[in-house]
């Protein structure tokens, strides 16, 4: 049963925290604990430094967060004073990052002593200030300030942006979709219900704190009085520490994309007796091949549920939900179904063929779906569309781009992307933003990017190229490095005399493919 919510993502922190003192809100791989009290005071320490370095409701603060108590904190402190937040990547290439700074202009960039070479690459490129909060005069300075609740977080409003979450982008700029705290405080209601959180949870934060996937971990955690187990992005490196991490930090809920899960099957990391305290599994954000996903039922049906979810980023990470049951696997050919919308959406397909209604593009609508992207008024107003149903009043829908099939049942399924966005690895990718890296190039005449799927869950990206000097795959691989993040790096780079183009004179991809 849902329950009546603050009006803001500040005042729910403050309930939840007065609620919950001495109880551990994080804990670290190293035993390190930080309680619900001191989470709590440290951000009203952060939010009242971040006032005093210029930070206004609606203002920006980027931070290059390393999972640190500092940068948790920041985060809250953002949502306290109604500031924006957005999670930086710190391996990110710096042009890329630089691209994000100068779309959002934050007011404030905060980094926690991992990110030296970033805030030196700020200080020197743009006008915005930059604080390492590990300097020993930040931490002298912000603990001699008030630990007591800011009383500006009262008169905050639901409509208030929260955070900004960036994803790739088809012109080589990424796009920031901007999230509220209603539209936070409606997926943190549907996430207490759907997957049965309570106090007593220890939720795992694998994924960085850039990508998507955090959200759950962090509103469903801090903000319901459970706890969240921090786990450092390298660990995830290696499969066997971090299934041991994850046991030793006595995790119930997995929360991750399906390539973490089919990474540590592959590496048969996973035993029956692994993951004792776990009772859910969930996953999203690409399809989870059956054969894996058989595995992984098989090894813990007995004991765990497993969900099967599927959310864009501008829909607050999750829509949907899909409980597994050993009658999913009788075909294994087929993904797993989406299942159907949370109670709060609704959503209409868009036909691809009049003369099937039931496939088509799925746009959704409801308190979920997030208030456009940030500085980016024409990539707004191309997804974020009036209902064409609706003649009466304004009703904003998302249009996602995913191609999806109703079955008789009312489930969902999904059958692909209308355009060349691809999933890899979890992250959602624009094939067009690979593209715009390598053009960048000035060695590089054309380019086609293709993405190759591998089975099991994996997939590599390949990239096409005709050049105009003598270059080799492993030089033109590290000068795209130096442009995208490590994810979007192509694997593989074909070196062409020409590339295949099509009638409008465009590379076509599709012979592209056909040369795998």
């Amino acid at each position: 049963m849902t329950k009546k919510l603050p009006s803001n993502l500040g005042l729910l922190f403050y309930e939840v925290a007065g609620r919950r003192k001495d109880a551990t809100a994080i804990r670290y791989p190293s035993g390190k604990t930080i309680s619900y009290q001191e989470l709590n005071n440290r951000s009203n320490q952060i939010a009242r430094l971040l006032r005093r370095n210029g930070v206004q409701e609606r203002s920006v603060v980027g931070i290059f967060n390393n999972k640190s108590t500092n940068a948790y904190a920041s985060m809250l402190a953002c949502i306290k004073i109604g500031a924006i937040y957005t999670n930086l990547d710190i391996n990110s290439p710096w042009k890329r990052t630089n691209k994000i700074i100068k779309n959002c202009n934050p007011s404030l960039i905060l980094d926690d002593g991992a990110a030296a070479e970033m805030i030196s690459a700020v200080r020197q490129n743009n006008s915005c200030p930059a604080i390492d909060i590990s300097d020993r005069a930040f931490q002298n300075d912000y603990k001699n300030l008030d630990q007591e609740n800011l009383c500006e977080t009262e008169a905050l409003s639901g409509s208030n942006p929260a955070y900004l979450m960036f994803t790739s982008g088809s012109t080589g700029f990424p796009k920031g979709a901007v999230i509220t705290h209603d539209n936070v405080l409606n997926f943190i209601n549907w996430c207490s219900d759907a997957f049965s959180i309570n106090e007593k949870d220890v939720l795992t934060n694998v994924s960085p704190m850039y990508f998507d996937n955090s959200v759950f971990d962090f509103f469903n955690s801090l903000f319901t009085g459970a706890t969240m187990a921090s786990v450092q992005d390298t660990i995830n490196k290696n499969p066997q520490d971090l299934v041991s991490t994850v046991n030793a930090l006595k995790c119930t809920i997995w929360y991750s994309v399906p390539s973490l899960l089919v990474y540590l099957l592959t590496a048969k990391a996973l035993k029956k007796s692994d993951f004792t305290l776990l009772t859910r599994i969930v996953f999203a954000g690409e399809g989870f091949p059956k054969p894996k996903l058989k595995q992984l039922f098989e090894l813990y049906c007995d004991r765990m549920t497993l969900f099967n979810c599927y959310g864009p980023t501008e829909t607050t990470c999750l829509c949907s939900s899909y409980k597994l049951s050993k009658d999913d696997f009788e075909d294994l050919n087929e993904l797993t179904p989406l299942g159907f919308m949370a109670p709060s959406y609704k959503y209409i397909i868009l036909p691809v063929d009049e003369s099937n209604l039931n496939f088509g593009e799925l746009c959704l609508m409801g308190p979920g779906v997030g208030a456009g992207y940030y500085n980016d008024d024409e990539r707004t107003r191309e997804s974020f569309v009036q209902n064409p149903l609706n003649q009466e009043s304004q009703e904003i829908m998302y249009k996602t781009g995913d191609l999806v099939r109703r079955a008789e049942n009312g489930f969902l399924h999904f059958k692909g992307r209308k355009d060349n966005q691809i999933k890899h690895m979890g992250y959602r990718i624009e094939l067009e933003e690979i593209e715009a890296g390598l053009n960048s190039l000035k060695y590089v005449d054309a380019v086609g990017v293709v993405y190759k799927h591998l089975g099991s869950g994996l997939g590599m990206i390949v990239a096409f190229v005709s050049i105009s000097t003598k270059t080799s795959e492993s030089e033109i691989i590290d000068d795209i490095k130096k442009i995208v993040p490590r994810y979007m790096v192509p694997k593989s780079i074909k070196i062409q005399p020409s590339l295949p183009k099509n009638r409008n004179g465009k590379i076509d991809r599709r012979q592209l493919e056909e040369l795998l």
